[in-house]
């Protein structure tokens, strides 16, 4: 996936086949079975487990904001570049105008990938967790939310999120419809056939 499709993107509006960390009430940690890359374009780079449990954290917490309707504390956690372009009643009623959000359901991360100083972006370190979610309604969420710290010991904060949803019409056996699937814009595993 070339970096200007995960950065360069406007913000925008297959089931059990891989275990995955599950966003609950605590903030999980993320399993040995999730696919962890790293885009060092020719450098050596490692993130901390530090890094990867502050990251992880930012999203745990962005997305049980968004589960209980705390749109003040959910819109707090935007990096402020993605606040100036979102303002923040137009982002809240956007949200406020749909029966139900992405973070409704059950969110299992399939893959996270790290980016240290990417090209075109504020430097820093960027974490991006592809996810997909489970409606108790039958209704499948995919996409992910990158987060990005500036500067070592601060905090991460979202910097992007998009997200496609799939109404449990189109969804046979807990997996899309092969031509839904092949026209989502996620990660939904290795060898999954989508538009990602």
């Amino acid at each position: 996936m070339a970096i200007d499709r995960r950065f360069g993107v406007a913000l925008a509006a297959a089931a059990g086949f891989l275990a995955s960390a599950t966003v609950s009430a605590q903030s999980p940690l993320l399993g040995p079975e999730v696919e962890r890359v790293i885009h060092d374009d020719g450098a050596s780079f490692q993130p901390a487990p530090a890094d990867e449990r502050a990251a992880m954290d930012r999203f745990a917490d962005y997305t049980m904001a968004l589960a209980k309707r705390d749109y003040a504390g959910a819109y707090a956690m935007l990096r402020l570049s993605l606040q100036a372009s979102s303002p923040r009643l137009e982002w809240e009623m956007n949200l406020r105008k749909r029966a139900a959000l992405w973070a409704d359901g059950t969110i299992r991360v399939l893959r996270l990938s790290w980016y240290r100083d990417p090209a075109g972006q504020p430097p820093g370190l960027y974490a991006v967790f592809d996810f997909r979610g489970d409606r108790k309604d039958g209704t499948m969420d995919c996409g992910y939310v990158v987060v990005h710290r500036a500067a070592p010991g601060s905090g991460f904060a979202v910097a992007r999120t998009d997200t496609s949803e799939v109404p449990p019409e189109l969804i046979e056996d807990g997996v899309p419809k092969a031509d839904v699937l092949r026209q989502l814009p996620c990660f939904l595993g290795k060898g999954i056939a989508t538009a990602f």
